[in-house]
């Protein structure tokens, strides 16, 4: 079954990010991805997987019930999902996500001493190994 996963992975904002600190997306009648998104690995740091995170804001979303998710994210994760170096939290809104050994995400701020720590390679794994450090995705297309 493919995954969203990632392990010992630090993903950094993206280049083209405009902030300069880490911002909560703005609250909206509908909550956007990002604000689902943003909730959850704000309010459960180092409890949730990439997967956990992307099914369960599409759930939310759809108004799968909570008995019938079991079902529903298997069904979900068995093709191709979109992963994290693709969200707005990393893209817009200046959140770097730090996924440990076990998978399990938090989010810290581009301007935090932590951040820094992360993607000058000063944070090592549990292992004693690097952490691997990726970027989101630009937003935009670089020029030609």
């Amino acid at each position: 079954m493919p995954s969203t996963n990632y392990y010992d992975t630090f993903i950094a904002v993206a280049d083209d990010c405009p902030m300069v600190e880490g911002m909560q997306p703005p609250t909206r009648e509908t909550p956007s991805v990002a604000e689902r998104a943003y909730a959850m690995i704000s309010r459960h740091p180092y409890e949730l997987t990439s997967d956990d995170v992307i099914f369960g804001v599409y759930a939310d979303r759809n108004g799968i019930p909570e008995q019938d998710r079991p079902a529903a994210r298997e069904k979900f994760l068995e093709s191709n999902q979109a992963c994290l170096r693709g969200s707005a939290l990393c893209k817009r809104y200046g959140w770097g996500v730090h996924a440990d050994a076990r998978g399990r995400l938090a989010l810290y701020g581009v301007e935090t001493q932590s951040y820094k720590n992360f993607v000058s390679g000063k944070v090592p794994a549990a292992d004693g190994r690097e952490i691997k450090v990726v970027n989101a995705m630009r937003s935009s297309r670089l020029s030609a």
